[in-house]
């Protein structure tokens, strides 16, 4: 919790004739970080994959094809003998094989019969309206013939070159069809021309078009049925071989990783050499593993750790199991590097919070408590999960806040008296009770919290939160500077922002007539110096920034205000205006309920997006600005867990 896990490097070394049992204990172990081999200039050469790499990756390659093509979906099932599996692999992959692409090349046939009828329809389909055989359209030797569009009428035009002509015009569609001696074809297509005549292509059928249209629409429907005939025999392959398919390309997966192991490993004539990474609370299992494999053969060293390799340690989490979800929003930004503090427990503590102060309202926490634990059951996606822990997280905050505020779907649970009468709330008799005046601006604090009535003050108490979750973050930067850089730097270059706040304080004492001002002036100027030594120029650059970052989280108010607007004119529009008290159902009330539903549906999802992202937006610029980098490498150790095979 709040670092990483400690790695150990450390390298492997055997003869080559035990490099596959040695790879094959560390992939099944899944515990070690194999780094790639680079070759230089040294004896060591990258190795050879082991067997019929070529063959496995066909395989594999042809049964990810098959899935996809059958839709078969990454879902639980009932695990499988993996011996079994690799057994009957070649003769059920061939079976399997033969008669996908039976189905697959009929369902291509049929779309491509389709595609043409659809091609053929759509060039028919200027011609519709002309009751003209196709096979008329062609064959003249003393006849031209036009077929287009046009712009406008042309027939006056025509009739001004010859007599001799036979016009077909659909006004609908502006296509015509004309006829006229082929002498006269060059004077006619000027004609044409300057009432925009484009032609059109006469398909090369015959009959009337308004017939083949139908006959066309009728085998539409019948290459459709038999695509939809298709596609549930595809359906049946995928219940019949889902489990075989998963099951498969998790086996050949593993065979093809474990395969081309050595492609990232060190190797001469007779030995090998594996360099990699693991979490140091197992490295003993490391030894125990490739001992075991290797009958003692392989021998395994822990390496210390230069100021380079802590550049590239990859980065394991090492969080309590209740905040490991959060890990899904650091990995967003960055994983920490190896000797940098790990942020992810006080986002666990402090994204609900902001979240929960933001929304704070006890029905749409309880919509989306049942969302995320509906989502949780249904969904079985390892990555959805962590997501919707997050948001029970988030929606357990809310609703505290939300019985704080005293708040319902917009409504006010109590009803307060104010300077303009009293406001009633949803639940009768149950009043605002009054606690103690703010110093800020004469508004009261009241149980329930009414929001919308102490605007002024909650401003200023988002602010000052602002103020303590930014110097939280100055307190970490120093932890962080101190462990990089030593103590010296960490006092100038985060400890100098604490003592210019203490200076800005004392100042603001001083001109309410606590303290002399002087004090504060003189503290002040002492965290300016300091913070100029510590950040050169670039420190008293950023030094508005300060107040603009506090004033950043006056958002938490900001944005909970815009949500109960919007929750409270849904309610005024379906309950005032539109569902009239003490009249009959009718039109107006289902529009009314209509109108509650969407707006609060409309609302809820705002609720899911707008204090998510302004509550990120705090940790990421406001208090990750303070004291985080980021960039760690994530830990990606060699092997596989299997969800569809077992080895008996």
């Amino acid at each position: 919790m709040l670092k990483p896990k400690q790695m150990t490097r450390a390298v492997i070394v055997g003869h080559k004739n035990i490099l596959e049992e040695t790879v094959d204990a560390l992939h099944k172990a899944n515990l070690f970080q194999i780094e790639d081999y680079i070759e230089d200039d040294s004896e060591l050469k990258i190795g050879k994959p082991f067997g019929n790499i070529s063959e496995i990756s066909k395989k594999l390659i042809k049964i990810r094809s098959i899935g996809s093509l059958l839709g078969v979906e990454d879902v639980a099932a009932q695990r499988q003998d993996s011996s079994k599996i690799l057994t009957d692999l070649d003769d059920r992959l061939n079976q399997l094989d033969a008669e996908v692409n039976a189905v697959s090349e009929k369902k291509t046939e049929l779309e491509a019969e389709l595609k043409e009828t659809e091609s053929l329809k759509k060039e028919l389909i200027p011609f519709t309206n002309i009751d003209l055989d196709l096979d008329l359209y062609h064959g003249y030797e003393k006849l031209a013939v036009f077929s287009g569009y046009v712009q406008e009428n042309v027939e006056p035009a025509i009739s001004g070159i010859t007599s001799s002509y036979k016009l077909y015009f659909d006004p609908k569609n502006s296509v015509i069809v004309l006829f006229v001696p082929k002498e006269k074809s060059e004077e006619v297509s000027d004609a044409l021309a300057k009432a925009l005549f484009k032609e059109l292509r006469v398909p090369d059928v015959s009959g009337v078009p308004s017939s083949i249209i139908a006959d066309l629409e009728k085998k539409e429907a019948n290459i459709v049925n038999k695509i939809e005939s298709t596609d549930a025999e595809i359906e049946e392959l995928n219940v019949k071989y889902a489990d075989f398919i998963l099951a498969s390309n998790e086996l050949l997966s593993i065979e093809t990783e474990k395969s081309e192991a050595p492609l990232r490993i060190a190797t001469t004539e007779s030995t090998f050499v594996i360099d990699g990474w693991i979490p140091t609370e197992h490295y003993d299992d490391l030894q125990i593993t490739v001992n075991t494999a290797t009958n003692g053969r392989a021998f395994v060293s822990s390496q210390e750790m230069t100021s380079e390799d802590e550049k590239k340690v990859p980065i394991e989490y090492d969080n309590p199991k209740v905040s490991s979800p959060f890990e899904e929003i650091m990995d967003l930004y960055a994983r920490p590097r190896y000797k940098e503090i790990d942020p992810t427990t006080l986002i666990f503590i402090s994204f609900p919070l902001f979240y929960g102060m933001i929304l704070g309202d006890i029905g749409y926490a309880l919509i989306l408590l049942a969302l995320a634990f509906g989502i949780k059951k249904f969904v079985t996606s390892d990555a959805i999960k962590p997501l919707m822990n997050i948001l029970i997280y988030c929606q357990i905050s809310t609703l505290i806040f939300g019985i704080l505020y005293g708040e319902f779907l917009g409504f006010p649970l109590a009803s307060i008296h104010t300077d303009h009468g009293v406001e009633a709330g949803l639940i009768a008799g149950f009043e605002t009770i009054d606690l103690f005046a703010s110093p800020i601006g004469g508004e009261m604090f009241t149980f329930p919290v009414h929001r919308t009535h102490l605007v002024m003050t909650l401003i200023v108490l988002t602010a000052l939160i602002g103020v303590i979750h930014i110097n939280i973050g100055y307190i970490l930067g120093f932890i962080n500077e101190n462990k990089k850089h030593g103590f010296s730097a960490a006092l100038f270059e985060k400890g100098s922002w604490i003592v210019v706040e203490l200076g800005i304080l004392l100042i603001a004492l001083g001109y309410v007539g606590m303290l002399p001002i002087a004090a504060g002036v003189l503290v002040f100027l002492i965290g300016f110096v300091m913070l100029v030594k510590g950040e050169g120029i670039k420190g008293p650059i950023e030094l508005p920034a300060l107040l603009s970052n506090s004033l950043s989280y006056t958002r938490i108010i900001a944005v909970g205000l815009s949500s109960i607007y919007i929750a409270s004119t849904v309610n005024l529009i379906a309950f005032e205006m539109i569902w009239e008290p003490g009249t009959a159902i009718g039109g107006m009330t289902i529009f009314a309920i209509v109108v509650f539903l969407f707006g609060h549906a409309l609302n809820t999802v705002l609720s899911i997006i707008a204090p998510g992202l302004h509550a990120l937006r705090l940790q990421y610029v406001e208090f990750f600005g303070k004291f985080y980098e980021g960039g760690g490498r994530k830990y990606d150790p060699f092997g596989y867990i299997r969800k569809y095979t077992e080895e008996k």
